[in-house]
């Protein structure tokens, strides 16, 4: 029972509770910005760069069956190998925009965030103020 009750203490802790919707709202997150990359961005950049479809990018690695499509879904599902790259442009893209979107967010926190004022002296002790009284009298 002893593991039991040190699991219950371990799960019900603010630290992990902080980590679990940290995680749950990092995945919608991530979903966000996968859209705004698959459906904003990258299309953008496919008309600038001449139409070019960065998740259609691929190299066939064996041989291609007759009557099969040269597109990546239709290399797969002919269990044909590829090395698809234009999926690995596409996540690295996702990946520099969400860190470029998280330094921002920590970089405006930050800034947000007001420095605690400074405490104000602690009143000196009231023997102390006496023993400066007499040396300040006795330098007279």
């Amino acid at each position: 029972m002893g593991m039991m009750q040190e699991f219950r203490e371990f799960a019900v802790k603010g630290n992990v509770i902080d980590l679990a919707v940290g995680v749950i709202i990092g995945g919608a997150f991530g979903k966000i910005v996968s859209s705004l990359v698959d459906d904003v961005i990258m299309p953008v950049v496919g008309l600038v760069f001449g139409k070019l479809d960065f998740s259609n990018l691929f190299v066939v690695l064996g041989s291609v069956p007759e009557g099969t499509a040269r597109t990546l879904a239709a290399m797969k599902q002919a269990g044909v190998p590829v090395l698809a790259y234009g999926n690995f442009i596409t996540v690295g893209i996702n990946f520099l925009i969400l860190a470029f979107i998280i330094f921002m967010m920590v970089k405006q926190v930050n800034r947000l965030k007001r420095e605690a004022p400074p405490a104000p002296p602690a009143a000196t002790p009231e023997d102390i103020v006496l023993l400066r009284e007499i040396r300040d009298s006795l330098k007279r």
